[in-house]
């Protein structure tokens, strides 16, 4: 290396580095955002730093910014940060400053939610747990406990903020920050307390001295100073409520959320497609994806109840971090095809022109160059369009439910209902090519249940008491026991018992015996009975309250009951007698013993056998395994257990219910992504687990091959049918349209191995199932074969020219280029 060369090395990190630590200035007017006197359009993927690991960050980052966004927007999770009160920890999966830091070096401006109440599917809300006990407190409210708690958080994280200098007046990456979230949704719950509370959050955010922007989502009075934006599956008729503030779209549900026992649901690419174009159509700028990469709930994050732990969300990055395509794919074309217009959509005079059946083109035209923009819209659910702009020689076709995107109104760059990107069908393979499916040897250790089964608790009341009062949610799990004297056995020899809770599940012993257990469908309270027998004298019952995540959305949804408060408990005997045990002397225990022993630890666990206990309820499993080769994600397949929690070497991978069975009614065999979408629509997994399949990050594996998965089991399982899979493409499926150029990629530096299916032409059919249609360039496969075999990607030109097919097909009105291929 020269001198010289090494010499310009070192000036152009200089130059570099002044770049990324000088002053950004970030305004707004009702027409856009201006970062640095620049007009801009911005693109936004929500990911949460938490539900992914360090290693990963740096991969779903760049695969944002090759998606096609500016900016990358996360939450601030508060009780995770300050778990006990002023003990705080950013350490690892939660170093949001590291996070932050990374979205920089990336090239990508960020979003800060702080909220700091998040929602977000996560537990109780984002807020921490003392929060609840502190004497006084009404949170979300006009309240001053809480107010000064939040305040104190807030600044903590603004604090550590600036000394990162991560805001963009500061150099760094954040453009924009949210305080609340929300809370416009249920502030008539608060009545006038609430809007009191509203207008304090912005003082203290806007005191707070940031140098960019605050929001607030769903805020329709929104104080001056603060943007309101919108969330929705769709927000093109939203308007901010302040004429000077730009219209931002910060939650673009991009699919949702799943709870145990439900189906799973998806929306289309083509109709989030047709919502952000509508947006932008309609005088947007700035959309965010919610979620971008939703990643997973690990330990006892997930909320609800019964948020599962996936947190798939049907994202553009999937839960392990591969593309999702062709919601990917198609987005990454959208998003440069509005590109193309954002210096006229800025800044220019827009102009609509109803053609009448919900057909509308919108013109934006510069205000300096004169320059055009059109979308061209058909809203009509059903029936597609054919638009002449100019007398017969502009005759655009728009499909229903569909935007097309005109360049200069005259060139169509897009149309959201034209996927030219592939779909990627993801294949789990066995990487073990000593260890056969399901051979894994089992350790295992009953739950030590003695003192609860004896009724020796750590503490005791005359009242049922609220469960997350007494765990501050350490654990999943209270014990509720007493002791019952029977004089006249034959009374209650033939008894019921009768437990009225709050939920979520409940499992009951009389005198050491197991005697039921039950769990609400939905998380809701119920009325658990069983049948019993009762002997003279004293009789214990035990019984175990279990939670599935905690309450995390509406009003006062802090203070949703769990466990077995107030009951009543009831036992019912001969001819109907009923007593009400409900005020007896009952004994308290927090959690599990196996928790407090650290059972999910590996080191508790020697001897294995390949014949462990089936159905057994309340045992703790291990086995040992390697860890799978390659570079592709791992799951674990938990199908054949019942309920728990999984731990990879010590840490939690999240909870598990497999034997949570979704309706076998409900899912589409087609899904049609015209009209209005709701979660109801286009689901899937009918009748199977809602989930089977559980997220291993690689960092949670040792190099040295040696790993522990320990599963805590609640209900009874089989272990013996758990295995370990990676999670890669095996089939790329593809339509481009005459015109596109189509991208066909394998991941894990695999290659297309095989081209089993190549038309240009008019093919038919689907996925698995293409065929010909009545004409195509005989040369197809020919030409994909030499472009794409034994490459990890590859580019083709859909187009007559490439395909030698010029003199062919000029009357067809739709021509495109069907693959199917093997990686």
């Amino acid at each position: 290396m020269s001198s010289s060369s090494s010499w310009d090395k070192i000036v152009f990190f200089f130059i570099s580095f002044l770049g990324l630590c000088s002053a950004i200035e970030v305004s707004y007017d009702g027409k856009s955002l201006i970062i640095n006197g620049e007009r801009r359009i911005i693109f936004s993927g929500a990911v949460h730093y938490p539900r992914s690991t360090e290693e990963m960050w740096p991969n779903i980052i760049q695969k944002a910014k090759d998606g096609g966004l500016d900016a990358i927007e996360t939450y601030i999770f508060w009780n995770h940060h300050e778990p006990a009160r002023r003990k705080y920890d950013f350490s690892e999966n939660l170093d949001f400053v590291k996070f932050f830091k990374l979205i920089q070096q990336a090239g990508l401006y960020a979003i800060l939610r702080i909220g700091p109440y998040a929602c977000a599917e996560w537990n109780y809300g984002g807020f921490p747990l003392w929060l609840h006990k502190m004497p006084g407190i009404e949170l979300r409210t006009d309240n001053q406990v809480f107010k000064n708690e939040m305040s104190i958080f807030t600044s903590k994280i603004v604090n550590m903020a600036k000394e990162a200098k991560l805001f963009a007046s500061q150099g760094g990456p954040v453009i924009l920050a949210q305080i609340e979230n929300e809370y416009g949704n249920i502030m008539w719950g608060y009545g006038d307390a609430g809007k009191a509370y509203m207008k304090w959050c912005a003082q203290m955010a806007l005191a707070q001295n940031i140098g960019v922007p605050w929001f607030m989502c769903q805020q329709d009075d929104a104080p001056e100073g603060i943007i309101n934006t919108c969330n929705g599956y769709y927000c093109d008729t939203f308007q901010p409520n302040n004429p000077n503030s730009p219209k931002m779209w910060t939650e673009n549900w991009i699919g949702w959320f799943q709870k145990w026992g439900q189906r799973n649901p998806h929306r289309t690419g083509e109709d989030v497609a047709y919502s952000v174009a509508r947006f932008f159509q309609n005088g947007g700028v700035l959309n965010n994806y919610y979620m971008y990469h939703g990643g997973t709930n690990f330990g006892r994050s997930a909320g609800g109840p019964y948020i599962m732990t996936s947190y798939d969300y049907d994202a553009p990055v999937d839960e392990y971090g591969n593309l999702n395509q062709p919601k990917w794919g198609h987005l990454k074309q959208l998003h440069a095809a509005i590109k193309l217009g954002e210096k006229i959509l800025t800044d220019g005079i827009r102009v609509d022109r109803d053609f009448g059946s919900l057909v509308t083109l919108t013109t934006y035209t510069s205000n300096t160059t004169g320059g055009r923009f059109c979308f061209l819209s058909n809203a009509n659910e059903h029936q597609d369009a054919y638009i002449d702009l100019k007398d017969g020689n502009d005759k655009y076709f728009v499909p229903a439910w569909s935007v097309t995107i005109l360049d200069n109104c005259s060139k169509e760059v897009f149309n959201t209902a034209k996927v030219n990107s592939q779909t990627s069908i993801m294949v789990k393979k066995n990487n073990y090519s000593e260890l056969p499916t399901g051979k894994l040897t089992w350790a295992w250790r009953p739950e030590a249940m003695k003192d609860t089964m004896k009724g020796m608790g750590k503490f005791k009341s005359n009242q049922l008491l609220e469960q997350k009062d007494l765990t501050l949610d350490v654990s999943d799990y209270l014990w509720y026991m007493t002791t019952i004297n029977i004089k006249d056995e034959s009374a209650w020899k033939n008894a019921t018992l009768r437990v009225n809770t709050q939920g979520h599940v409940l499992h009951s012993f009389v005198n050491k015996r197991f005697v039921g257990s039950e769990f609400s469908q939905w998380g809701n309270g119920f009325t658990f009975e069983t049948p019993i027998s009762l002997k003279r004298g004293r009789n214990i019952i035990t019984l175990l309250s279990a939670t599935v995540g905690l309450a995390n959305y509406g009003v006062k949804f802090d203070l949703a009951k769990t466990g077995i408060e107030g009951g009543p408990i009831q036992l019912i005997g001969k001819n109907n007698v009923t007593m009400d045990i409900s005020n007896s002397s009952w004994s308290y225990k927090i959690g599990l013993n196996g928790e407090v022993k650290r059972l999910y630890d590996p080191s508790m666990y020697t001897s294995s056998t390949n014949n462990p206990p089936v159905g057994r309820r309340m045992t703790w499993y291990a086995t040992h395994f390697k860890t799978p080769s390659g570079t592709d994600p791992v799951v674990v397949d938990l199908q054949g257990m019942g309920k728990g929690e999984a731990w990879i070497n010590g840490q939690s991978i999240g909870r598990y219910w497999p034997s949570m069975i979704a309706s076998s009614d409900g899912c589409d065999e087609e899904c049609d992504y015209r009209g209005a979408y709701k979660p109801e629509k286009c689901n899937y997994n009918c009748g199977n687990p809602s989930q089977r399949w559980y997220h291993v990050p690689r960092s949670f594996l040792n190099n040295n091959q040696g790993n522990t998965l320990v599963l805590f089991e609640e209900i009874g399982g089989n272990p013996q049918n758990v295995s370990f899979r990676t999670v890669t493409i095996g089939t790329i499926c593809a339509y481009g349209y005459e015109g596109a150029l189509l991208e066909l990629s394998c991941q894990g530096e695999k290659t297309i191995s095989e081209i089993q299916f190549a038309s240009f032409g008019d093919p038919q059919g689907k996925c698995g199932s293409f065929q010909k249609g009545s004409w195509e360039a005989n040369n197809s496969k020919a030409i994909v074969e030499a472009a794409c075999l034994g490459k990890e990607n590859c580019e083709l030109s859909v187009t007559r020219e490439a395909f030698s097919a010029s003199g062919i097909g000029n009357n067809a009105t739709t021509i495109r280029l069907a693959v199917q291929a093997l990686c």
